[in-house]
This record gives structure tokens, C-alpha cells and sequence, in this order.
């Protein structure tokens, strides 16, 4: 079998991380259009979100085994129970945001809370970032703050601390999974590990209030967790070793763009010039940040 060409390969990992990029801005949209519409309650769209994700990436296990020729790995011994709890966090949290809060202003924040979080714990682990870094992280700081200020445009209070939870501990769960050496299975364990705390809460929600799911609101929980959540995470974790980190970074910052764009066609929200200011700082400052952390380096490289 002739193998790829340069090009070939270039083509293939673009394909991959626009795929993947898309995935999770369309994660947003299904959320909302599912949510902020009333198909669904926010419980059982986690939970139907995350037992699809589940099954979704036990089938791809499965696929990739065949394809490689070699026995598949149990996923139900993969993964952790502390991975799981993020990624549930972050799951149930990003659910219940989006009955108080716009597509776009939620990837928004929890884009940057996320990028936010990894940061800071770069920090805390002893990395001392340069002033232009410091600069970009307070900027992006900055721009976030703006988001929740008071005024008639205002992020309702409530779905916007949910969200920041959601990326904080999505933010989590990434530095938790960095060192997988079996990311794809390690995920299918960490989903299959979160059902049953899905399970409880839908449980507990439902002793509140009786749950509401009509058949679109199923089908686009289903679609979340099986398609752009399942296969949109696996498509980026076979993009993620060919990219240096700075890169996927950075690349990253395409996602609440796109969401925006999607929120204003799919679902008629409108781009505020708030929303416009706060997206500018906060994109800005954590591309001025991740240039300066790519720029130390590559200095670091090249002194060894």
C-alpha cells in the first residue's frame, strides 16, 4: 500500500480539525436550539447527551480495534472516576446555562474560561509567563468581566456562572486527559463512568419537576452526545498529535467565532456590541498570550 503524500496528510489533518471545530461549536447550537426552545429539560438532555457520547465511542473503539487488526481495549476499566466528574460537571453545567444565556455569549465564555483555567494551572505548576503574556491573560480577563457588568445587555448573572463552571471544568477534565496514552478509549471510559451520575441527577430533577422531552429534543440530545460530542472529540484527538500545543490553542479560538456566526443564522440571535467588545478582548488577549508562550518557546529551544 503506497503511503500518503505530504499533501495527502496535510489535507487529512485540516479536514480533521475544521470537523472537529465545528463539532463543538455545533454542540452550542444543538444545546440551545433544544433548550432555550423548551423541547427538552436541561437534566435529560444531559443525560441523553451523555449516554449517546457513550455509545457512540464504544462503537468507535470497537471500529478502531478492527481496523487495527488488535483485540479492543475495555473501555469500562479506562478513563477515571475523577475525568468522569469533570466532564459530568461540565456537561450538566453547560445544559443549565443555556436555558438563561445566547449560543454565542455562552461559547464565549466557557471558550474562555477553558483556555483561562489551562493557563492558570500552568502558573500554579512554577511557569512564570512573560509581561506580554500576562498582558494577554489580563485582557482576556478583562473581556470577560465586561460580559457580566451591569447594563440592559447584561449576561443574565446565573447562566453565565453556570458556564463559566461548564469551562473551568471542561478546562479540568483537558489537563486531567493530557497524558492519556489512549485518549479515544480513555474517553469512552470517562462517558461510560458519568451515565450513572446523569442517571442520579435526572433522577433527583425529576422528583422536582416532571421531566419534559418532546421528540426533537431528543433527537438533538442524541445528536450532541453521539455525533458532534462522541465522534467530534474523537476527530479532534486524532488531530491533537500532529498539532504542537500553542497550535490547537490557538486554533481553538475559531470556536466561539463560528458559534456566533451559527447562533445569528440558525437561531436569530443578535451580535451586541457588547458581545462584539468582550469577544475582541477575550479572543485577543488569549491569542497575545498563546503568542507569547509559543514565541518563550521556541527562545527555550533554541538555547538548548
Amino acid at each position: 500500500m503506497t503511503p500518503p503524500t505530504a499533501g495527502a496528510r496535510t489535507l487529512r489533518l485540516a479536514a480533521l480539525t475544521v470537523s472537529a471545530l465545528i463539532g463543538f461549536a455545533a454542540n452550542s447550537i444543538l444545546c440551545r436550539l433544544a433548550l432555550g426552545t423548551q423541547r427538552i429539560d436541561a437534566a435529560s438532555f444531559t443525560t441523553v447527551r451523555v449516554v449517546a457520547g457513550a455509545l457512540a465511542l464504544l462503537a468507535l473503539v470497537r471500529l478502531s480495534a478492527r481496523r487495527q487488526r488488535a483485540p479492543a481495549a475495555p473501555p469500562a476499566r479506562s478513563g477515571t472516576w475523577r475525568g468522569a466528574a469533570a466532564l459530568f460537571a461540565y456537561a450538566i453545567a453547560f445544559s443549565f446555562a443555556y436555558l438563561r444565556i445566547g449560543a454565542g455569549v455562552g461559547s464565549l465564555i466557557a471558550f474562555g474560561a477553558v483556555q483561562l483555567t489551562m493557563i492558570g494551572w500552568g502558573i500554579r505548576r512554577g511557569e512564570r509567563p512573560r509581561p506580554i503574556e500576562w498582558l494577554g491573560i489580563a485582557v482576556a480577563f478583562a473581556g470577560m468581566v465586561a460580559l457580566a457588568t451591569r447594563g440592559s445587555t447584561a449576561v443574565d448573572p446565573l447562566g453565565g456562572a453556570l458556564m463559566l463552571c461548564a469551562g473551568i471544568a471542561w478546562g479540568v477534565y483537558s489537563l486531567l486527559g493530557r497524558g492519556s496514552a489512549s485518549p479515544l478509549v480513555d474517553t469512552a471510559g470517562n462517558f461510560l463512568r458519568a451515565v450513572p451520575m446523569a442517571l442520579a441527577v435526572s433522577l433527583v430533577a425529576a422528583l422536582v419537576a416532571a421531566p419534559q422531552a418532546t421528540g426533537e429534543g431528543l433527537l438533538l440530545a442524541g445528536i450532541s452526545g453521539a455525533l458532534t460530542s462522541g465522534v467530534g472529540y474523537s476527530l479532534w484527538y486524532a488531530a491533537l498529535p500532529h498539532l504542537q500545543a500553542t497550535r490547537a490553542a490557538a486554533l481553538q479560538l475559531a470556536t466561539p467565532v463560528l458559534t456566533a456566526f451559527a447562533a445569528v443564522w440558525l437561531l436569530g440571535e443578535s451580535i451586541t456590541p457588547r458581545l462584539l467588545g468582550s469577544a475582541a478582548a477575550v479572543l485577543g488577549g488569549l491569542a497575545l498570550a498563546l503568542a507569547g508562550r509559543r514565541a518563550k518557546s521556541a527562545a527555550t529551544g533554541s538555547s538548548r
